[in-house]
């Protein structure tokens, strides 16, 4: 909803020819292999967002949208009336239940992932589409911190070697100096800036939508009077595999992220995705007329 940016960011002109942040993760994730897009969107901005954004994709890929709806909740629960925003990004996965039937990627629309990011991704999901060995793409802490002010990220534990044990969301994350730092319980805490992290960048099979309910439901039983309170997607992963029900592969990438949270960031990110278009990586404009 860009409440720190200001406005909806995910549209937000960045690309030497206006691109989006989106237009370049659709573009890497098409190049990548992918064939398909389902916008999760607030059934409100529907029109809107057709026209601005998802026509412009319907003759590149197969198109399908999904609604994340405050009042979309399993039988037996109403959302309080002071409830404004949606249930956050483990609803929103959800929300996706009946337009998606194989194995899937989840991304943030504001955020850059990088090509090689897109391309070992997809190179998972090629896998068993019944399976419950899911993955996550990490990025080291210190490539992903803003310049502007406090970040929150997932924090990665590895338990075995080259799989997920959890992901704990820090907030306030911030980078003085060389130093990066959370807020803790006694004062900061410092943090060595190359602990993996999670920009929600993941595969999963449909057997995730099996977890998704029941926990959702859980979820609200404990919540649903909680005005603040978000069902958060790494939540029902963490549970998953503390239970033994399903493995995370951790796919490390050195590719850039970079994303906008605060509006000082956008000239930043403009001035890099200038220099990849320098480099010959992208073209400009992103996709032909």
């Amino acid at each position: 909803m860009g409440s720190r940016f200001g406005g909806l960011k995910q549209v937000a002109p960045v690309g030497p020819s206006g691109e989006t942040l989106l237009d370049y993760s659709l573009f890497d994730a098409r190049r990548a292999g992918f064939d398909r897009i389902v916008f999760v969107i607030r059934r409100d901005i529907e029109t809107a967002f057709r026209q601005a954004v998802g026509r412009r994709y319907e003759t590149l890929m197969d198109v399908a949208y999904a609604f994340q709806q405050i009042d979309s909740l399993p039988a037996g629960f109403r959302p309080p009336v002071e409830r404004t925003k949606p249930w956050g990004t483990g609803q929103a996965v959800l929300s996706a239940v009946q337009v998606v039937d194989g194995p899937f990627g989840v991304a943030n629309a504001d955020d850059f992932y990088g090509a090689s990011s897109y391309r070992v991704l997809a190179s998972f999901l090629q896998g068993d589409a019944s399976s419950r060995d899911w993955a996550l793409v990490a990025f080291r802490l210190r490539e992903t911190l803003s310049d502007h002010g406090a970040v929150a990220r997932g924090i990665c534990e590895e338990g075995p070697p080259g799989y997920l044990r959890s992901v704990t969301e820090v907030l306030g994350i911030e980078q003085r100096e060389g130093i990066v730092t959370a807020p803790g319980s006694r004062g900061s805490i410092a943090l060595t800036g190359n602990e993996p992290v999670s920009l929600n960048l993941w595969g999963f099979t449909p057997a995730l939508f099996e977890a998704l309910e029941s926990d959702f439901g859980t979820f609200l039983a404990e919540r649903i009077n909680d005005e603040r309170a978000e069902f958060f997607l790494p939540e029902v992963v963490n549970r998953g595999v503390s239970i033994g029900a399903s493995r995370v592969r951790l796919l490390p990438t050195e590719d850039p992220w970079f994303g906008i949270t605060h509006p000082a960031d956008a000239p930043l990110v403009s001035a890099r995705l200038r220099l990849l278009v320098r480099a010959g990586l992208y073209p400009s404009p992103l996709f032909a007329a």
